[in-house]
């Protein structure tokens, strides 16, 4: 199957990937989309294992407002470089990332980023909420698994669905912008402000 500038051009702007990684995978799986979206998919998770040892210490503090100012995002993004910090595909990642924060209000970076007290309550309530209901206890630590899990996925900004495309999470968005630019990324801390929204010092 003849692999056009076309079709090229179109897996390049759902995919994220460089021409010719897309050039490629189309040929590998001759001009199936969805199968070269796999296999770039994968190969943006090798780039970024490959890189995650690298030390990063330059990048980017986005600033988001949205909503007519109700809602700001401040976002820390690192990269090894500045010529990637100053980048087009840097910029524009950092940028959606603090877009998904402020639409989607995640409350850690990564699963490592979660209290272990939080995750320990989590699993005693699920648990005892189990047992209360009459489940079998064969099948208690499977509902506590699940519970942990759909948690994750709702309040881990890199396990979140990204808001623009639900088929690829943030973690995947990271891949392929760590497989665009060559360099190890990281996003480092992030703050969410919403307009009247107690904190939690104000609370106490």
């Amino acid at each position: 199957m003849e692999i056009t500038t076309e079709m090229i051009k179109q897996l390049r702007e759902e995919s994220g990937a460089g021409i010719l990684d897309c050039r490629k995978a189309l040929q590998d799986t001759n001009g199936d989309f969805e199968k070269a979206k796999v296999i770039l998919r994968d190969k943006g998770i090798a780039t970024a294992s490959k890189r995650a040892d690298r030390k990063v210490s330059e990048g980017i503090v986005e600033l988001y407002s949205h909503g007519d100012g109700r809602v700001g995002v401040m976002v820390e993004v690192n990269c090894e470089t500045d010529f990637v910090g100053r980048s087009e595909d840097f910029r524009n990642f950092a940028h959606e990332v603090a877009l998904q924060i402020a639409g989607a209000y995640p409350q850690y970076v990564s699963d490592a980023d979660i209290p272990a007290e939080i995750i320990k309550e989590l699993e005693d309530s699920t648990s005892a909420k189990a047992k209360e209901d009459g489940k079998p206890d064969t099948i208690i630590p499977r509902i506590v698994e699940g519970t942990l899990k759909k948690f994750k996925d709702e309040n881990v900004l890199l396990r979140q669905q990204y808001i623009r495309d639900d088929s690829l999470l943030i973690q995947d968005l990271l891949n392929q912008t760590i497989a665009k630019t060559g360099e190890n990324i990281v996003i480092r801390r992030f703050a969410r402000f919403t307009l009247g929204e107690s904190s939690e010092a104000e609370e106490e």
